[in-house]
């Protein structure tokens, strides 16, 4: 479902960090100016993935073409990564891209007030922590992303270390509480927090779908407008997963609902 009138800015600096690469975006258009803003946070573990890359089971279409064929813009962003710097530094990058994004608005010609920031896996765990920070978003998306790095499984005798959780945070996260619970979406939680609508598979072996489950419990009990899609049989990436409609149809009826 490919739009033939989508309009793409591809490798636009939306940062400079001194001492870094600069951080870039892939900004996809709709034909019609001043549409609403899905800013997408790529996965990889925190330490790889591509902002050209949606989700990587999915066929192309399935993809960005597929949401701005709905009628959004997609701003896709870089962040640093955890071989780069560690965690503030990625959520922080996010919060770059949303500031530029706003500032630039006109020249883009988005609707930069209506914000729906939309991730997975690792980049689903930043764009909830950025959701929650940032009082002006309209919503999130969370496709299976970490949500509580204090309680996440403990790795295997056998698993590679530093883990993924490890290599964000800078060390073990028993030795690192005030940092692995501020990198914690779950334990972000407050009043006022944002419209979620968080999905899962329940085969999911990467990262379990009780840490959705969290979230979506602390987000129902400080009284936000939360949703949560449990999926039968699909893992990690929507591994398994023969329709990729089943989960992209309700993010998008969700995107399109809290940017009307």
């Amino acid at each position: 479902m490919s739009s033939s009138t989508e309009r793409t800015l591809r490798d636009v600096v939306y940062a400079t960090r001194p001492g870094f690469r600069p951080l870039s975006l892939d900004l996809h258009r709709p034909e019609a100016d001043g549409a609403p803003l899905i800013v997408f946070v790529h996965g990889g573990g925190w330490r790889v993935g591509s902002r050209r890359v949606m989700c990587p089971t999915f066929a192309p279409e399935h993809g960005f073409p597929r949401l701005v064929a709905d009628g959004f813009a997609v701003a896709s962003i870089d962040y640093r990564l955890s071989g780069e710097a560690v965690f503030p530094a990625p959520l922080a990058d996010v919060a770059a891209a949303l500031a530029w994004l706003r500032e630039h608005q006109g020249a883009l010609a988005v609707d930069a007030t209506r914000i729906v920031l939309w991730g997975e896996s690792a980049g689903a765990h930043l764009a909830a922590l950025a959701g929650l920070s940032d009082g002006a978003v309209r919503g999130v998306v969370d496709w299976y992303g970490p949500s509580d790095l204090v309680s996440f499984p403990a790795p295997a005798a056998s698993d590679e270390r530093p883990t993924r959780e490890e290599a964000l945070l800078g060390g073990v996260v028993a030795d690192l509480p005030e940092r692995a619970r501020a990198a914690s979406p779950a334990r972000q939680v407050a009043a006022g927090a944002p419209p979620f609508h968080i999905a899962h598979g329940l085969a999911d072996t990467a990262v379990p779908a009780a840490q959705s489950e969290a979230l979506h419990a602390a987000l129902v009990a400080a009284g936000a407008d939360a949703t949560l899609q449990l999926v039968p049989g699909a893992g990690h990436l929507w591994q398994g997963l023969d329709d990729p409609d089943v989960v992209l149809s309700p993010a998008l009826a969700f995107a399109r609902r809290v940017t009307r």
